[in-house]
């Protein structure tokens, strides 16, 4: 995973899921990381207002978003030090609809390689902001979960959650 911008400084908030608790790390510049766990997160650097309020508009998207109630997401992200090619994937990811589901393979040709699924899939690996980014909207070429940084089950839970609130 790529680490966020150096020299930021960082806050960060805990999100309530239905799958335990998520961590959220915020810099001024935009979320940077979102790890399924709310193991203690070690950052020693201050937390500054501006993080902390990035913090606080996207535990209420994400919150909505499990509620059903917001399918997209607007607030910044600090992805770091990243490839040109990770971030290719990732915007194609994002673009993704909700409740829809797209493979890897045609992930890559949508991003104008045809033949780097598993490239594809290492860039999505390398997520640093899983929900904001849906990576899991992403499957195996014959309808297979494929893999996911939360696991499989988190995975399989959130493309049913989507289905959910989309057909509603």
């Amino acid at each position: 995973m790529s680490a966020p911008a150096k020299g930021n400084r960082y806050a960060i908030a805990q999100v309530a899921s239905p799958w335990g608790t998520w961590s959220l790390i915020a810099s001024p510049m935009g979320i940077a990381r979102i790890a399924f766990t709310a193991a203690p997160v070690h950052i020693a650097e201050g937390e500054p207002d501006s993080a902390r309020h990035i913090l606080t508009a996207a535990r209420q998207q994400i919150e909505a978003y499990l509620r059903g109630e917001r399918r997209q997401f607007d607030v910044p992200l600090d992805l770091g030090d990243t490839t040109g090619f990770q971030r290719r994937v990732w915007m194609a990811c994002e673009a993704i609809p909700y409740g829809a589901t797209t493979t890897y393979g045609e992930l890559a040709r949508s991003i104008g390689t045809p033949r780097g699924a598993q490239a594809v899939g290492q860039a999505l690996g390398s997520n640093p902001v899983p929900i904001l980014i849906p990576c899991h909207r992403i499957i195996a070429r014959d309808g297979g979960l494929g893999g996911y940084g939360g696991g499989l089950a988190l995975k399989r839970a959130l493309l049913a959650l989507e289905r959910t609130w989309a057909a509603a």
